[in-house]
């Protein structure tokens, strides 16, 4: 286990009109929990997964919040604690609630919960940056837990609306054999049904050959038998093999998911909406771009900053009413301000349709109506989610 810590104490050095918080001193500490994963072997290594993956994106929301809690009184600190594989990670979330009641989770689903549950965390207020598993904003739901990474679900839908769009019906899906691979399809399947589309074929990929040498002769025969279809999904969480799959399948057809048109939470083709400025002051922080994980951590630590912010508190249980309620919104460079849904913790958010060079489109699309909010038409609606931690 490694631990570290990065601190701002500042005075209040002028006010900004916000009220009683512009004279209020207040402290906020924010533990950051990583739960260090050994990446599965794949057959490329070209684009290695950056070892301080969702840390970069804590460190940059702590800057935004020291930048206006310097004016406000407000003293910001956060301490770092990555677990190794084999550590026991509920264990470092038990000093870390020992300490503090806001914690940034970047771990899987099964580590994310077992510290949701603990006793010492009950009255917490725990941010999820790491696991996009839909059943933690359905039945595995837990009231002390909020999501800013989107879920499996949102980034299917958002796919699912371009495609009825463009009037792409039918759909055929490639899907690796890893248990994520097949969650993924799943969702993507899911999300087919949900839009009314036709879903027709479904292979699994198992290959353990060199596809950068047998890729041309192996894909167009694999997928020769998929039938009829406008639009090839691949299921490929882990980055596998779905970099062979476009120009080499048997149809000339559009390839999407984890390969083509892809969706995400951040990329770095993203530059409306203020966004260019959000990834030019990362890169200077990483030396990279910002990825998904990194944009999670960043919007759960701006999240804090803001409530904290309107509300001159710091403590777990007004800071996650506020974030609860109507009145709060974040702004996330992403065109629209950012807000938790009520009934689940998910952090409501548009969803970027990608290629590697560009932006295609960004979900929700016109046309794609809702009462309350057209970005409920991503992922689980009320009526839909299994949650029931957040009834009142």
């Amino acid at each position: 286990m490694r631990k570290s810590r990065f601190a701002c104490a500042v005075a209040c050095a002028m006010g900004l009109g916000l009220g009683s918080t512009a004279n209020a001193q207040v402290e906020v500490n924010i533990h950051y929990l990583k739960q260090v994963v050994e990446a599965p072997p794949t057959l490329s290594n070209l684009d290695p997964i950056p070892e301080d993956l969702g840390l970069r994106g804590a460190e940059l929301g702590l800057e935004d919040n020291i930048t206006t809690g310097r004016f406000l009184g407000q003293t910001y600190t956060l301490a770092v604690t990555e677990v190794a594989p084999d550590g026991d990670f509920a264990e470092a979330a038990r000093a870390a609630l020992a300490e503090g009641d806001l914690l940034v989770l970047d771990a899987p689903a099964d580590k994310v919960t077992a510290v949701a549950d603990l006793p010492e965390a009950a009255a917490a207020l725990l941010f999820n940056a790491g696991a996009a598993d839909v059943a933690l904003r359905d039945d595995l739901c837990r009231a002390n837990l909020l999501h800013t990474l989107p879920s499996y679900a949102m980034k299917a839908d958002a796919l699912m609306q371009f495609f009825v769009q463009r009037r792409w019906d039918d759909i055929a899906l490639i899907a690796g054999d890893r248990p994520d691979d097949q969650a993924w399809a799943d969702t993507l399947e899911a999300a087919a049904r949900k839009f009314g589309l036709s879903f027709g074929a479904r292979k699994t990929w198992a290959f353990n050959a060199d596809m950068r040498r047998n890729a041309s002769q192996e894909v167009p025969l694999f997928t020769q038998d998929l039938g009829e279809y406008d639009v090839l999904l691949v299921a490929d969480a882990a980055d596998d093999f779905a970099r062979y799959i476009s120009f080499n399948t048997w149809r000339p057809r559009p390839v999407a998911g984890s390969e083509g048109l892809r969706p995400v939470t951040w990329h770095r083709v993203v530059e409306a909406w203020g966004a260019a400025q959000l990834q030019s002051r990362f890169e200077d922080l990483a030396e990279r771009p910002m990825q998904d994980r990194d944009y999670a951590t960043w919007a759960a630590l701006r999240a804090i900053g803001e409530a904290v912010t309107r509300t001159g508190a710091s403590d777990a249980e007004t800071l996650r009413t506020y974030m609860l309620s109507d009145a709060f919104e974040l702004a996330g460079f992403k065109g629209r301000p950012l807000t938790f849904r009520s009934w689940n913790g998910q952090l409501r958010q548009p969803i970027p349709l990608v290629h590697e060079r560009a932006l295609v489109a960004q979900a929700p699309l016109d046309g794609f109506l809702h009462q309350r909010t057209e970005l409920d038409t991503l992922g689980l609606d009320q009526p839909e989610s299994g949650c029931t931690a957040f009834q009142n």
